[in-house]
């Protein structure tokens, strides 16, 4: 079994018990956040090494650290082979610093988006517009509904029935 399916199969069982899964969460996310406030304090470096070399040097578990690399694949710039990983499997933590940020806050993190790291990296005029850009990525906005007597948008002076309505 790939390493993602065992750390999968641990983090989203069902069947466990619900303070033993809370215990697990909370556990994994403060991990989660000091590598990530690791990483943020030189934003530039690519890190990289096998599974195992990364877990070593986090000092965390080969299955926490394949959460983490689970959980950052979608903000690398060059993406990991996150379904075939083994123990052995080389990889990189080549980040996009603001695709990184807009990420958390979409995961709704704000233990990590809110790391004392990104004020480094992002002043908090950039910070506040990449929550708002990301944000307003996934809020739905209707447009003005046209009644058919309204004047047509077009802006011939016809009602809009009489005019682009008719089509």
């Amino acid at each position: 079994m790939a390493l993602l399916e065992q750390w999968r199969s641990i983090a989203y069982n069902e069947s466990a018990d619900r303070n033993q899964l809370q215990k697990f969460w909370t556990a994994y996310f403060q991990e989660e956040k000091e590598i990530y406030a690791q990483l943020l304090k030189n934003p530039d470096e690519v890190v990289s090494g096998t599974v195992k070399e990364l877990a070593d040097k986090y000092g965390i578990s080969v299955m926490s650290m394949t959460g983490f690399l689970d959980g950052i694949n979608d903000s690398l710039k060059e993406k990991n082979p996150i379904e075939t990983i083994e123990e052995d499997t080389p990889v990189q933590l080549g980040f996009d610093k603001a695709l990184l940020y807009k990420n958390m806050v979409a995961a709704e993190a704000d233990w990590l988006y809110g790391l004392e790291e990104w004020n480094g990296i992002f002043d908090e005029e950039t910070r506040k517009a990449l929550y708002k850009e990301q944000k307003s990525s996934t809020t739905i906005v209707k447009g003005v509904k046209i009644y058919p007597n309204d004047p047509c948008p077009c802006g011939s002076g016809k009602k809009y029935k009489k005019c682009c309505g008719k089509k």
